[in-house]
């Protein structure tokens, strides 16, 4: 667990005190970072979209680095690979789904024709490595993380071609600002220290009804480690900022599927358990139908949105009756 504070040990009274402190920290962190992702994405003429499928799905991945590494080295296979699998399923239904019933998401055709490309893409690839042998070796991490690193060469080249609307700020309100910085690190921060103990607090809680690892990743977890996307998302959306907020959602999904995944086969190839099958095509299934979602009128309405989270929540539910018991 965390070192001195292990949080197992706790009753599940003091753990819900931890997990509402945490949601308030992890949604402070998110202001912070989107209101300076947005400034230092004006400022240096690099287009708000990029920003937010690079360094803001970077930062709110970075709960699914820790828990998916942790699990891999120790050997908890399942919780290394459901977390990934249920985090993008959180990310895409509710998270995206959530975010557009609260207001309307326009998408930029750019977003859907290369980066939401990737992103059905590596899901499938992701099927086919690991329903295949059940286990996601050296090799398969070294084919997912090399794809990332294809991924991020091809935004940096083109992170300066946009439309003048890709701006997070017109120009002459993005002034150099020296605290910009020091507000992504302490954003980060919030978001990633307040995420670990959301995990380690609600780990503890659900392992007292007995479940197994994997609904304990695919549902829990998984929950527990998008806390970032959803508090940085929704601040995106209702400040008017929807390109960092969608690109945040694909942006995460991709490097948790390719960065995750693929550094985690390659310092401890994982094995996971025969249901998962179900899962990664329940995962596959639901990115096409986001993607489709997006395209239909070039954004995600209302009541896309709420098809999404519906969607979610039957699979959620569905996904942890159908694992908890094995």
């Amino acid at each position: 667990m965390s070192g001195t504070f292990d949080l197992s040990t706790w009753p599940i009274w003091a753990n819900a005190i931890v997990v509402a402190a945490t949601i308030g920290a992890i949604a402070a962190g998110a202001n912070w970072l989107v209101e300076a992702a947005s400034r230092l994405a004006a400022r240096l003429g690099i287009s708000e979209l990029v920003i937010g499928l690079t360094v803001v799905a970077l930062g709110t991945s970075a709960p699914e680095f820790a828990v998916t590494l942790l699990s891999a080295l120790r050997g908890h296979g399942d919780i290394s690979v459901s977390n990934i699998v249920g985090s993008n399923i959180f990310n895409l239904g509710f998270i995206l789904g959530g975010c557009a019933m609260v207001r309307a998401i326009p998408v930029k055709p750019k977003l859907l024709r290369r980066d939401g490309a990737v992103l059905v893409g590596s899901s499938l690839l992701l099927l086919a490595l690991a329903a295949s042998d059940l286990a996601i070796g050296r090799i398969d991490g070294a084919l997912l993380f090399g794809l990332l690193i294809v991924y991020l060469a091809l935004l940096f080249r083109q992170r300066k071609q946009m439309d003048a609307e890709d701006l997070a700020l017109p120009p002459e309100e993005a002034g150099s600002n020296s605290r910009d910085l020091l507000l992504v690190l302490t954003g980060l921060a919030a978001i990633i220290g307040g995420s670990h103990f959301l995990v380690e607090s609600s780990v503890a809680i659900a392992r007292g009804f007995g479940v197994s690892e994997w609904a304990i990743g695919v549902t829990v977890v998984a929950a527990g480690t998008s806390a970032p996307e959803l508090a940085t998302s929704l601040t995106g959306v209702l400040k008017g900022r929807y390109a960092i907020s969608a690109g945040n959602i694909i942006g995460s999904n991709i490097f948790n599927l390719l960065g995750v995944l693929g550094l985690a086969g390659i310092l401890s190839p994982v094995t996971i358990s025969p249901t998962a099958r179900v899962s990664l095509l329940v995962l596959c299934g639901l990115v096409l139908l986001a993607v489709i979602l997006m395209r239909s009128g070039w954004k995600l309405s209302r009541r896309e949105g709420l098809a999404l989270v519906i969607v979610a929540a039957v699979v959620w539910v569905s996904d942890f009756a159908m694992h908890a018991a094995h």
